[in-house]
């Protein structure tokens, strides 16, 4: 299909450059696909679900890497963690590679209003150049707005411990910055508070009269809503908690690591150990949580599941309300997955599955609702917002426009997608090496090869049949050597050298 033919049949006179179509993206910090439009019928997403079936959703869509700053940069960039080496959380795209354009500075950049407010980009990474305005803030949180606590205990104990801070010599600035452990309390709050006394929902009524004051200048606008939970600390008004029964929640049916897998592939845990109450959660390696604490933590992650999907329902109806609906590209998308004791993991931060996959929903003006099978990637968000937008993309970029399987849902996919881990810093494997691990996901198997992050050395191999495993709880490497070495083939020619099928 020509682009000509592509713009008829989702009504080219909705990119005329005098009525261009909005755009209005909405992320989601460590939603994993595990959702009622997913087939989780355990879940309570209804405004998530009645979203989905208004759009195309991608059954399997993948991160590059399952880690907050390097997909997020990777993703709205449209480069992969290597061409921007961007692999941990501290490294800023825009020093290692200044001369990259975001997607919502290309928007800008053709005429667009571009906005936003909450996580986008890394929440310490807010990048200047890509919006019109700056970021919308909210007035009376602290600039992390991660670990908000609103129960009178969780409050006491956040004021006493940063008492006990000031007294031993640290100054009230420094520890009101962004990443002091001592915000960091409990893992889970329920208090009987309003949606809005969290940031997500607080953000939300701000976006909504943002969203009534963006159709009032009348210009075509692309607008950034990132929501915060269901990060941790797992912190939701206690009407959320009372949709579910905890002792009903379905409980990870692998809750052991890989046999045969290698250290470095595991996560230590660490994200779950920063909070106080779960300060002594034993590794992967060394034990599992009891079954309370696992009950709690999966209560905890769907209830804020359950908050978020209520904000975006929130969104979406004022979108309506203006009567932006009709004119307005709407993606929604996770950032990575996150492990609910599954490997005996709790976070996210390694190349499996249940890290890598994401959620990933796009609904755009004329083009009907649809089921995407095929393997995509986060990588390719940015050519097809472009494309359905009637907008030629950067020719830097380094994923494929999904538009083909927009109009056309019932097409494979890419042959393999690519992601990535660097086990380094304060997550390094238990043997205190560095090392990064290149995956490739193909329809039947998963390969991941770890080097030395030092000198590249090969280090350790996983192989996954997702036919036979498709939890990749046996690592089969040393079995099937002759498929680890072609897929290794496949992995060292990288994303250029796979075609796409669509």
């Amino acid at each position: 299909m020509t682009r000509g033919e592509f713009l008829r049949t989702v009504g080219a006179a909705m990119f005329s450059r005098t009525e261009r179509p909005n755009v209005l993206f909405i992320a989601v910090d460590d939603l994993r696909p595990e959702l009622g439009i997913y087939g989780a019928g355990h879940v309570h997403s209804p405004n998530i679900d009645k979203f989905g079936r208004s759009a195309t959703v991608f059954d399997r869509a993948y991160c590059q890497q399952s880690l907050c700053n390097p997909s997020r940069a990777s993703m709205l960039t449209g480069l992969r963690p290597d061409a921007l080496k961007v692999w941990d959380l501290q490294t800023e795209f825009r020093k290692t590679k200044p001369d990259a354009v975001t997607m919502p500075q290309h928007f800008k950049q053709d005429g667009y209003h571009t906005v936003s407010i909450g996580k986008i980009f890394h929440n310490i990474f807010p990048d200047e150049q890509s919006w019109s305005e700056p970021d919308l803030h909210i007035k009376g949180y602290p600039f992390d707005p991660d670990a908000v606590y609103r129960s009178e205990s969780e409050v006491a104990a956040l004021e006493a411990r940063k008492k006990a801070l000031i007294a031993s010599g640290k100054q009230q600035p420094h520890i009101d910055r962004l990443g002091e452990w001592y915000l960091k309390n409990s893992a889970t709050e329920n208090p009987e508070v309003t949606d809005n006394a969290y940031y997500d929902g607080a953000q939300t009524d701000v976006a909504m009269e943002k969203l009534a004051s963006l159709q009032r200048a009348g210009k075509p606008f692309f607008f950034g809503v990132g929501y915060y939970r269901p990060h941790l600390p797992f912190n939701a008004p206690k009407k959320y908690w009372d949709l579910y029964d905890r002792q009903k929640i379905p409980l990870a049916t692998n809750p052991y690591l890989p046999k045969n897998s290698p250290p470095m592939a595991h996560n230590m845990n660490r994200e779950l150990r920063g909070y106080r109450d779960f300060a002594g959660a034993p590794r992967p390696d060394q034990g599992t949580l009891k079954e309370e604490e696992a009950r709690l933590l999966r209560h905890g992650y769907l209830a804020s599941v359950s908050y978020v999907d209520a904000q975006i329902g929130r969104l979406l109806g004022e979108l309506e309300r203006l009567g932006l609906a009709s004119n307005t590209i709407v993606v929604l998308w996770g950032d990575h997955g996150w492990k609910l004791g599954e490997h005996n993991g709790w976070g996210k931060m390694t190349n499996y599955e249940v890290d890598t996959r994401v959620p990933l929903m796009v609904r755009a003006p004329g083009v009907k609702p649809g089921r995407v099978r095929g393997l995509v990637e986060s990588v390719d968000i940015f050519p097809t917002v472009c494309d359905v937008a009637g907008m030629k993309p950067p020719a830097a970029l380094e994923g494929a426009s999904l538009r083909p399987l927009l109009l056309h849902p019932g097409r494979p996919g890419k042959q393999a997608v690519f992601a990535q881990y660097l086990r380094n810093g304060i997550w390094v494997a238990p043997d205190g090496v560095e090392y990064m691990g290149y995956s490739i996901r193909t329809e039947r198997y998963q390969y991941v090869e770890w080097k030395k992050w030092q000198g590249g050395e090969f280090a350790a191999w996983e192989l996954y049949d997702l036919q036979k495993d498709p939890d990749e709880n046996v690592n089969v490497a040393e079995e099937q050597k002759a498929v680890c070495e072609q897929l290794a083939a496949r992995l060292r020619r990288g994303w250029k050298g796979e075609k796409k099928n669509f």
